[in-house]
């Protein structure tokens, strides 16, 4: 597997994916990183399906993996793994990714970021959810799979796995908590940014490979930003 990674990654080169060549496939908010972390520090991020705003595979896959990325970046110490989110207001067919997709997708977290993912909660999945999810789940490993939670609203049970995950103080109403979340693509195009940053010095990347944003996503080279290597 590791093997395979190493490959997939010098052909793949998600370490210098910057967010303006991904920033158009968050125009809707449906895929970011939130700003609270559950209840063992785990970083979260929000998926919203019902968001879906391009139909290109390959475009989805790059976005979802610098989201990866930079969801491992922002790990707090002695923490490896994150939590997805799904909120599924607004799902249907249309707004739906192919199944090839999807099963792209699994493959590369399953074989690329294994054990990175601590629990995915399906929150509200409609019943037009269930026919794609037969289909879906025979690509998953069954430690994938049983880390796949699905949750409702008004339902003891998904409410008392929810409180044993999060605070309910942090948690946006959307899925039962009492704060209020609301995308901001240029707030998060501004954090992004800065993740960049820390990012291209982590891996201590060429100056040339960096770009700048504006308040509007647009980018432009700016080979002086990169902060020098420690």
């Amino acid at each position: 597997m590791l093997e395979e990674t190493l490959k997939w990654r010098s052909t793949f080169k998600p370490e210098e994916t910057r967010w303006p060549e991904v920033a158009h496939e968050c125009e809707t908010g449906k895929v970011s990183r939130a700003n609270f972390h559950d209840r063992f520090g785990r970083t979260v991020l929000i998926m919203r399906p019902g968001m879906q705003n391009t139909a290109s595979p390959e475009g989805n896959i790059r976005h979802l993996v610098y989201q990866l990325e930079n969801a491992i970046l922002n790990l707090v110490e002695g923490q490896e793994q994150m939590v997805w989110l799904i909120d599924f207001t607004g799902f249907s067919l249309k707004t739906n990714i192919p199944v090839k997709t999807a099963r792209d997708i699994v493959h590369i977290l399953q074989n690329h970021y294994p054990e990175r993912l601590a629990i995915c909660i399906l929150y509200n999945p409609p019943r037009i959810f269930q026919a794609l999810w037969k289909g879906v789940r025979y690509f998953l490993d069954p430690k994938t799979f049983e880390k796949v939670k699905f949750v409702y609203e008004k339902n003891k049970e998904s409410e008392e796995v929810m409180k044993s995950l999060f605070d309910i103080e942090n948690l946006p109403n959307e899925f039962g908590g009492k704060a209020t979340l609301k995308y901001d693509h240029e707030e998060y195009s501004r954090l992004m940014a800065q993740d960049d940053l820390k990012t291209a010095k982590f891996w201590a990347l060429d100056h040339n490979s960096f770009y700048s944003i504006n308040a509007n996503g647009n980018s432009h080279s700016h080979p002086d930003v990169l902060p020098q290597p420690n």
